[in-house]
């Protein structure tokens, strides 16, 4: 393989996974651990991807997030399903925590009214909730994100301090199985989930099938945090027997 060559399967791997690190470039590109190191200078010098301890990220991951809009027409009918399967796992009385993704959006579009207690970070979310007279609705407040529709920084994270929940329910941007957890297209919003996990009894993770395998730029927490997975299809059988280690109940629909 020339170095040209073995220089785009690089980025090409490296944007697939988000992440890889360099023992496992070695072993894909067939060249030694020193070559992959100088291919990855050669190729952050170029612009192509940034380099990060042990290895590579790519660039397309550090990039403004997905407009609100266009995620929620990605993949719509998976999380249809799939937040109609969570909205399943709410009693009333519960206090819960909706986070900024589409498919919480949908969880809210078809909300019972009854009594419950949302606390949520998405302007959508407390817009679609303002009609429903028995649900209570506490905003976050913070920085605007435009593209997410949702409060992010210091400020929505210090008003999470204030609360606490039974349980929480959140998508994200990648959820990798082989030690990288959860993952969010910027820090931002990793950082908010963050806190999010932290104020919660239970997290309840809503992923359809495109997000396993994927990890992200910045990390949100280890698998360990979860209680709960939603999603739209089986696993494979090594995502499943990964995920027995970490006595996480899993609900395909």
């Amino acid at each position: 393989m020339l170095a040209a060559e073995r220089y785009d399967r690089i980025v090409e791997m490296v944007n697939v996974k988000g992440s890889m690190r360099v023992s496992e470039l070695s072993e894909r590109c067939r060249v030694t651990e020193e070559t992959i190191r100088r291919d990855l200078d050669r190729l952050e010098q170029a612009g192509r991807l940034r380099r990060s301890h042990g290895g590579a990220v790519s660039v397309k991951e550090d990039q403004p997030e997905i407009p609100y809009r266009i995620r929620e027409t990605t993949h719509a009918e998976e999380k249809k399903r799939i937040a109609q399967a969570a909205l399943a796992m709410i009693n009333p009385g519960d206090r819960i925590l909706l986070d900024a993704s589409t498919t919480a959006g949908y969880m809210a579009a078809n909300m019972p009214d009854f009594p419950l207690t949302v606390l949520t970070n998405s302007i959508q979310i407390a817009t679609e909730l303002s009609n429903r007279d028995k649900v209570e609705v506490i905003s976050t407040g913070g920085q605007l994100a435009s593209r997410s529709l949702s409060f992010v920084g210091p400020l929505a994270e210090r008003s999470l301090e204030t609360y606490h929940v039974d349980k929480m329910f959140m998508s994200c941007k990648g959820v990798h199985l082989e030690g990288g957890g959860i993952s969010e297209s910027n820090e931002l919003q990793a950082r908010l989930k963050q806190k999010m996990v932290g104020i919660s009894d239970q997290v309840i993770l809503l992923a359809d099938a495109s997000k396993f395998g994927v990890r992200a730029f910045a990390r949100v927490s280890g698998l360990n945090a979860v209680h709960t997975i939603v999603t739209n299809q089986p696993l494979e059988a090594e995502q499943t027997e990964r995920l027995s280690g970490y006595d996480i109940g899993i609900i395909t629909v």
